[in-house]
């Protein structure tokens, strides 16, 4: 999940990585062109409940790509705010560090405003390189129907 919030930082926005507890994985890393593409620099640290997170506070109104880094592969956010190809063909992620919509607490056109959410549920790429692609349906067969076997009493 990503979640955008007005960070304390003037002109900035701070942007939290979320990654889910089921997700098994003793290192995970952001990855982006706002730490260089630095492989080690940001790393997610995981809670008590288990959940990856890192905060990071980036310029407003900005376009930013990145990647996670998980053991050592390669994994894109699937529900990011877009993807670019880079140059080995391969989709980023991308983030975009627009000015958060306000609270729900605030007037009517505000509320309204607010269902524009800027949270992203996370779902592993399937394949490091291609968006999250749901399976086609399996279709539907019948089953044959075998007669059970009933094992029988010989008389002695």
């Amino acid at each position: 999940m990503i979640k955008k919030v007005t960070s304390p930082v003037p002109g900035h926005i701070d942007v939290s990585f979320e990654l889910p507890s089921c997700l098994w994985a003793d290192r995970i890393f952001l990855v982006g062109d706002f730490n260089g593409w630095n492989e080690t620099a940001t790393p997610l640290q995981q809670d008590r409940s288990g959940i990856w997170r890192v905060t990071v506070a980036l310029p407003q109104e900005q376009r930013y790509e990145f990647r996670y880094l998980i053991d050592g592969k390669w994994m894109s956010d699937s529900h990011a705010d877009g993807f670019a190809e880079n140059s080995f063909g391969i989709s980023n992620s991308v983030v975009h560090t627009s000015i958060p919509v306000p609270s729900i607490h605030g007037s009517d056109s505000q509320l309204r405003e607010s269902t524009k959410t800027r949270s992203r549920t996370f779902r592993l790429a399937a394949k490091s390189d291609q968006p999250f692609r749901q399976p086609p349906p399996t279709p539907v067969t019948e089953v044959p129907r075998i007669p059970a076997i009933v094992p029988q009493r010989v008389a002695a």
